[in-house]
């Protein structure tokens, strides 16, 4: 393929999608990342598209929200490894609150064996994932259904969460930055979203590195009530995307990485290879105590989880 014609092919998915990984564009016009860095770079020059961490998106600086046709095919490699990790956070009889999305569909899948779970949604496809489970019990909200992601949103979403309590929420969005957080291209989308975070105490945000340093119209957490980050390991060059982790973690973030994607559990298989992959990544920053995970972490600071391998990892990670 010549290089005007891969240009065009990648714009065309761009724009097709909002935001598409260097990764996903390498794999679609069967070239190397390197080759598409350079491809991104030109069009960006000439205005249409821009830059962002380990990605593409339609200039303007906020990405427009993508269907879920085209999420569902965005980075699922990044999205299995990180629901095998973020599964593990679950204790069993727990009652939790997990948001829509497509990176939280594939943790619902996890979550069926669960045993004693309650799950609060807004989410039908959370829901669908967790429909068979015997031993998990789902909760959804009212609300008018949104058809792009399959949410329920507007007011009756929200006021069916009012008086609501649980353990922990975990959500996904379309961008997360230190600044400001997690935010969404949806104005409905971002207030159901608020309304879970707070019914919990604690807030798990699901992101692979592609969504690290991306800013998008509507804040739905601040960086002060995310207690952890879940995301995927981000690429050797990926300066930036390392550069946002240390500015999480700095702000009392806790920072835990997925493994190789290659080793684990596919979409409806056991989570439990990724116990062996699991590496939570304790980046210096202020004090912060949170309770329990219920995977065997004990809680405490950032600085007190840290093993000596994971301070190696961290300090490979600055270096980049």
């Amino acid at each position: 393929m010549f290089a005007a014609e891969r240009r065009q092919l990648i714009l065309e998915m761009v724009r097709a999608n909002g935001a598409v990984s260097l990764r996903e564009l390498a794999r679609v016009v069967q070239t190397s990342e390197v080759t598409v860095r350079r491809d991104v770079r030109a069009l960006e020059a000439e205005g249409l598209l821009d830059r962002r961490h380990g990605g593409a998106v339609l200039p303007g600086g906020f990405t427009r929200e993508s269907g879920f046709p085209q999420k569902s095919h965005l980075a699922t490699a990044e999205k299995t490894a990180i629901a095998d990790l973020a599964a593990n956070f679950v204790q069993e009889g727990e009652a939790i609150v997990v948001g829509a999305g497509t990176t939280t569909q594939e943790l619902a899948r996890r979550l069926a064996r669960v045993p004693g779970l309650t799950v609060v949604t807004n989410s039908l496809l959370v829901a669908q994932a967790l429909a068979h489970a015997n031993r998990v019990e789902v909760v959804m909200t009212g609300g008018t259904l949104r058809g792009s992601n399959y949410a329920l949103v507007g007011s009756g979403a929200e006021q069916s969460l009012q008086g609501l309590r649980v353990s922990r929420a975990f959500l996904s969005g379309s961008g997360l930055t230190a600044e400001r957080g997690l935010s969404t291209s949806n104005m409905l989308s971002a207030s159901v979203d608020r309304a879970l975070v707070q019914a919990a105490a604690e807030v798990v945000v699901l992101a692979d590195h592609t969504k690290l340093g991306t800013d998008t119209m509507f804040q739905t957490v601040p960086t002060d009530l995310i207690t952890r980050l879940v995301t995927d390991e981000p690429p050797a060059h990926d300066d930036r995307a390392a550069t946002e982790l240390q500015a999480l973690a700095d702000q009392g973030v806790q920072i835990a990485v997925a493994g190789a994607p290659g080793g684990s559990a596919g979409p409806g298989g056991d989570a439990a290879p990724a116990r062996q992959q699991r590496r939570d990544v304790s980046l210096p920053g202020p004090r912060r105590q949170v309770p329990a995970a219920g995977t065997g972490l004990r809680a405490g600071t950032l600085g007190e989880q840290a093993s000596g391998a994971e301070r190696a990892r961290v300090a490979d990670l600055r270096r980049r």
